[in-house]
């Protein structure tokens, strides 16, 4: 399974256990998710300003399937994601802020989150709190939801679309 190829890979079970066995290395813990198709640098330090919100990160990325639910092609482009989810995960793990990555088919997150109980839910500043379909499954246990600001106003679509030259 992943976990076997790359460092930081779980599966959502494997981390469930790991953060409940090692709280001290875990807690605070922030919980994000997304596509992450075609890495930029706008996600980059969306994850980092998530990580400096708690003690350990961990990245839910959505299955090939669930991108393609979620993301379906604009006229002209091509379907998504870009990116199969094992090298969208493998290179997530691989960044500095990340401390575990999971890969989930459900088109939310609201699954992964009653599993993990993270203390902090980070959404970027795109999103409300009043239409984030996960808030009530976080708010239900007590924990926090933080959403970043943009810094890099920069989206995957954007650029399949200048290297489609459209």
């Amino acid at each position: 399974m992943l976990a076997m190829l790359a460092q930081g890979l779980y599966s959502l079970d494997e981390l469930r256990e790991r953060i409940h066995g090692d709280g001290d290395r875990w807690r605070p813990l922030v919980f994000t998710n997304g596509c992450f198709d075609l890495l930029h640098c706008g996600h980059v330090r969306y994850l980092q300003a998530a990580k400096a919100l708690g003690k350990a990160l961990v990245v839910g990325v959505n299955s090939d399937d669930s991108v393609a639910r979620i993301k379906p092609p604009a006229p002209g482009q091509p379907p998504r994601p870009i990116i199969h989810d094992e090298q969208r995960a493998e290179v997530l793990a691989a960044l500095k802020p990340v401390d575990g990555v999971f890969i989930f088919p459900e088109p939310t997150a609201i699954e992964a989150i009653k599993v993990l109980q993270p203390d902090i839910y980070v959404k970027g500043g795109d999103y409300r709190r009043d239409t984030l379909p996960e808030a009530p499954t976080v708010r239900a246990y007590g924990g926090q939801i933080h959403l970043i600001e943009i810094e890099v106003p920069q989206s995957t679509s954007h650029i399949i679309r200048r290297i489609l030259g459209k």
